[in-house]
């Protein structure tokens, strides 16, 4: 029988109702939690105890350049101040990286991403020179520079010891995997459109993933049922979607909610240090109180 690189994916996966709920809650171990992540925490939590399911968490933890060690336990420790409980043990995704290398083998031998050298700086560069460069919903995208090199090229810089990231070739993908939908609780079914984001970065240089390639299969690994997540996230849904057809993973439903934003509007980040629940823990908050901060 012919080896499936993906089965490292999904060996020892529970066996589960069909019906069950799973839902996750993955933070980066990167600072402290802040009222943006309590909104996402509780959606997740509340979602599968409504429907008796499991509630997960996953420390999104492959940049190791911005992880620190004491943010696990802090992380941890502010969720059950909150009284959220998760139902597994948290997962932390650096303990995953040969199903990350898997599934890139997968996608390397169907052919549908390829090596990207490029720098910043280069790329930057390319985009300026374009008359017209082409754009997502956050600006311009990749304008496809190592798309184009020829593949003498490619392994000439391989053999000489070059590192590449490596990149959805996102025109094929969508023929490889034609007219695809995914179903989100607030919007419906969507089409998916797998070129929204560009060519984008499955396997990063220093890191062998990306976001959108570790998200897809640690949701496959962990079964998850329902993706909650903030609507800043909507775009990538397309990548993930795109993703979870051609590795052969089962479709997720989707929630994107609404975003807590700060005073002029904008989506918190961690360097909201006052809305931070270490910040409002030590003012006196009671947990109570700070749920009651969050949009209803």
């Amino acid at each position: 029988m012919k080896h499936d690189p993906l089965l490292a994916i999904v060996a020892n996966r529970p066996k589960l109702r069909p019906s069950m709920v799973r839902t996750r809650f993955a933070p980066s171990p990167t600072g402290r939690l802040h009222l943006g992540h309590v909104l996402a925490a509780q959606v997740a939590h509340d979602l599968a105890r409504r429907h008796g399911g499991a509630f997960l968490l996953r420390h999104e933890d492959i940049d190791s350049t911005r992880v620190r060690d004491h943010h696990y336990a802090e992380i941890e420790e502010d969720l059950r101040w909150l009284g959220f409980r998760w139902d597994e043990p948290p997962l932390r995704q650096t303990t995953r990286l040969e199903a990350y290398a898997a599934a890139i083998a997968q996608l390397r031998s169907m052919g549908v991403i390829y090596p990207c050298f490029c720098t910043r700086k280069d790329i930057l560069h390319e985009i300026s020179a374009m008359a017209s460069a082409p754009q997502g919903p956050e600006g311009p995208l990749y304008p496809g520079i190592c798309r184009r090199i020829d593949p003498e090229t490619v392994q000439r810089k391989l053999a000489a010891g070059a590192t590449p990231a490596w990149r959805l070739d996102s025109r094929l993908a969508a023929s490889l995997t034609g007219p695809l939908t995914f179903t989100d609780l607030h919007h419906g079914t969507v089409g998916v459109r797998p070129d929204l984001l560009g060519d984008v970065v499955l396997s990063r240089k220093d890191i062998g993933a990306a976001y959108h390639l570790a998200v897809v299969v640690d949701d496959a690994f962990q079964n998850i049922s329902h993706v909650t997540r903030g609507e800043d996230l909507l775009p990538s849904t397309h990548i993930h979607r795109t993703l979870q057809s051609l590795l052969g993973f089962p479709e997720p439903l989707y929630l994107h909610h609404r975003l807590v934003t700060d005073g002029s509007g904008r989506r918190l980040a961690k360097r909201h240090d006052a809305l931070a629940i270490a910040t409002l823990r030590e003012r006196g908050c009671s947990p109570s109180d700070v749920l009651a901060m969050l949009p209803h």
